[in-house]
């Protein structure tokens, strides 16, 4: 079924990412229907911010709101299953934030709940959709790089250091590898497809959860990824796609709205991309999602639901190999 209304999205969990990505989709002039958080008041404060009709003292509120076709869920990552589910069950489109969920397992229920549903559930890996991703994933499928034989990547910040913040605390799904492992890990899945063996290393923080986390992962190919993961200390957050004829080297900060060179063997620089876009960049997986469903499609050809699952899988592993386990898991 196709419809030629723009979807309207509803906010779940305003939080700091919440605020960027609403910003976003004002900059794209989506429409943003709805807001909901745990205290109206909060709800009520984001909705004034932003210009946003409706505020819920609830998440049932905003996912019965009948202004809503589509809810973004920003809930810390133990959340997001059950926000998702019970946005799917009151028969809503879910977008949810990376990490989608806090396991594989989480991930397999809620690609079931929208599958019986005939909902769209999408994780928003919001880097696949930006333009110089979209140019890069070209390149490769041109051949312009020639046999692909390695990929790297970091994502390395210096975050609070609290044991009860969000970022350590195993309670929240706390650690690097899911907030800022995901990106590189989902990078190299784009790239170079499933891996087919895993090696990983981390140092463990006092509250239990992984403070850096470095990965080398082989790929059918043959070609190997590496990756590092921090939440201790800022690295150059740069990535590169090396092949037999040419490589690809993104510019810090390549996980957002970045530059790249595509550069011979001999430093030659063969193409150059600049992103130019308004705000943050975020409004892009938006608008593929409203495309989607615009064309009645239930999944994402750029991230679909089943790659999502199988990532979670390959976090699940990393996690497995340097012995971070989440309370509740068995």
């Amino acid at each position: 079924m196709t419809s030629s209304r723009s979807p309207r999205w509803g906010i779940l969990g305003p939080g700091g990412i919440a605020r960027a990505f609403t910003s976003d989709l004002r900059t794209a002039g989506l429409d943003v229907a709805a807001v909901g958080s745990r205290r109206r008041e909060t709800a009520e404060a984001f909705a004034a911010d932003f210009g946003i009709p409706n505020a819920h003292g609830s998440y049932e509120e905003l996912v019965a709101d009948p202004d809503v076709d589509i809810v973004y869920i920003a809930t810390p990552h133990p959340a997001h299953a059950s926000n998702a589910l019970l946005a799917l069950e009151a028969g809503k489109h879910v977008l949810v934030e990376k990490p989608f969920t806090l396991n594989a397992a989480e991930a397999e229920t809620v690609r079931e709940a929208a599958a019986e549903r005939g909902l769209l559930a999408m994780e928003a890996m919001w880097t696949r959709y930006l333009p110089h991703m979209i140019r890069i994933r070209e390149l490769v499928a041109s051949g312009a790089l020639g046999e692909i034989r390695a990929l790297t990547a970091d994502h390395t910040q210096a975050l609070p250091t609290d044991p009860g913040h969000r970022i350590n605390a195993l309670e929240l799904g706390g650690g690097a590898l899911l907030d800022l492992g995901v990106y590189p890990v989902s990078f190299a899945w784009d790239i170079l497809g499933e891996p087919l063996s895993i090696v990983a290393s981390a140092r463990i923080g006092d509250a239990g959860s992984d403070t850096e986390v470095a990965t080398i992962m082989a790929h059918a190919s043959g070609a190997l990824s590496t990756s590092l993961s921090a939440s201790r200390g800022v690295g150059p957050n740069t990535a590169s796609i090396i092949g037999t004829d040419a490589r690809i080297d993104i510019d810090r900060v390549w996980y957002t709205a970045s530059s790249f060179r595509l550069v011979g063997p001999d430093g030659t620089v063969r193409e150059e991309f600049r992103s130019q876009i308004e705000g943050r960049g975020m409004q892009y997986q938006a608008l593929a999602a409203e495309r989607y469903l615009a064309e009645g499609r239930t999944d994402s050809d750029i991230l679909p639901i089943e790659e999502t699952v199988a990532i979670m899988a390959t976090l699940d592993e990393i996690r497995d190999l340097v012995g971070v386990r989440y309370p509740g898991e068995e």
